[in-house]
């Protein structure tokens, strides 16, 4: 019995596109998983955070555990007249799938679900398989995955290792996996001066001088040359804000955002200290003064090449005929949050087109996914079952 007789990844594809699951709508989309996993034998347990849905479901008792982690949620379609194809309607032109979705990343949940299905039509895995769903990736993170994670490790939840579905391909399909990612820290600086006349600026406290020199100082820190098997840090200024309409006024306020990507030399909390430290310095003579906020959204991490990585690597490699290069590029993905519980890799489809206009996969690509999967499945045990 194949694949597509027992579940279509395909189908399932585009029944999970057609919810338009925009963070933090969920749109049905998580039932639908719900009910495909529950028709698998699955034991499926909701858990809802805030207005985030969630799920968490097993089936099997025993280690290993294998886990699939992925999303339902999906970024904005942006200018919906600019698509060829309605973002929402799932359209397959000429061999490729049309929607928001079909990359990042409801194709690849509809892969494994198909390659689990497949896999029990064999018999039973010597061990569990599961399944962490959740609808907040996309968006702030907090309600999502995280939750899910630190509600499991409470309560004992053993998981010994985890492929989340993020679309790790980078031109071909299989030729990349990723095992780790830099962690990412974002910076919210505020000035505050002290409005007053361009022609006297003796009556005023220009912010924008003190926020230019904090900018330029932060900048012109090299953080690192890179780490083992990482590119190294960077910090970017993503916007600076004064809102000034005039030409002879000197502003109350200036505002600047900066993130930096950072590999394992660092720490999320070192950063933000050595931030702090640089806006104290550049208040000290300053009238006015300088605040800041941080949010550190991930630290950096790695998967060491292993036994486990050989299996996902040796997976892909028979069902896409290239060996995959394993790496740390790219943003950071909900993998930094399982990584507490286990070894995390990502493995899917080419991410070349997700979060823009006219979203697609081949549909080859989609059931290629499911068959490298339903692999990765049987050698997983085959290597770590009882």
């Amino acid at each position: 019995m194949t694949a597509a007789s027992l579940i279509d990844p395909v189908e399932f594809s585009c029944d999970l596109i057609r919810r338009p699951s925009v963070t933090p709508a969920d749109a049905g989309a998580m039932d639908l998983v719900h009910r495909k996993l529950e028709g698998l034998g699955f034991t499926c347990r909701r858990m809802k955070f805030g207005e985030i849905e969630n799920l968490y479901a097993r089936r099997g008792t025993t280690g290993p555990n294998l886990c699939f982690a992925g999303h339902t949620d999906v970024v904005p379609v942006g200018d919906a007249g600019a698509w060829s194809q309605d973002p929402f309607e799932a359209a397959i032109e000429s061999g490729v799938l049309f929607g928001r979705g079909a990359v990042d990343m409801k194709s690849a949940i509809a892969a494994f679900t198909s390659a689990v299905a497949a896999t029990l039509a064999k018999g039973e895995p010597t061990g569990s398989i599961s399944f962490l769903i959740t609808g907040d990736e996309e968006g702030v993170a907090q309600d999502g995955t995280r939750k899910v994670v630190e509600t499991l490790a409470a309560e004992g939840e053993v998981i010994d290792h985890c492929v989340v579905g993020e679309p790790s391909s980078s031109t071909a399909f299989g030729d990349m996996i990723k095992i780790g990612r830099r962690g990412s820290i974002n910076a919210w600086i505020t000035v505050e001066g002290r409005q007053g006349h361009v022609a006297y600026p003796q009556r005023a406290a220009n912010p924008i001088p003190v926020l230019v020199a904090l900018l330029a100082r932060l900048q012109g820190r090299v953080l690192d040359n890179g780490y083992t098997g990482f590119q190294p840090s960077n910090l970017e200024v993503t916007t600076i804000d004064v809102g000034n309409t005039a030409t002879n006024v000197i502003p109350a306020q200036a505002k600047a955002r900066i993130n930096i990507r950072f590999n394992p030399a660092h720490k999320g909390d070192d950063l933000a200290a050595w931030i702090a430290a640089e806006c104290i310095a550049a208040g000290r003579t300053f009238e006015g003064e300088v605040h800041l906020d941080t949010v550190v959204s991930g630290e950096a991490f790695l998967t060491e090449p292993g036994p486990f990585t050989d299996v996902v690597a040796a997976a892909v490699e028979a069902a896409a005929g290239r060996k995959p290069e394993l790496s740390t590029t790219g943003g950071t993905s909900d993998a930094r949050f399982i990584r507490a519980l286990c070894p995390v890799v990502e493995f899917g489809l080419v991410g070349a087109t997700m979060h823009a206009v006219d979203e697609r996969a081949p549909v080859a690509e989609i059931r290629q996914l499911a068959h490298a999967y339903e692999i990765l499945i049987e050698r997983y045990f085959q290597a770590f079952g009882a």
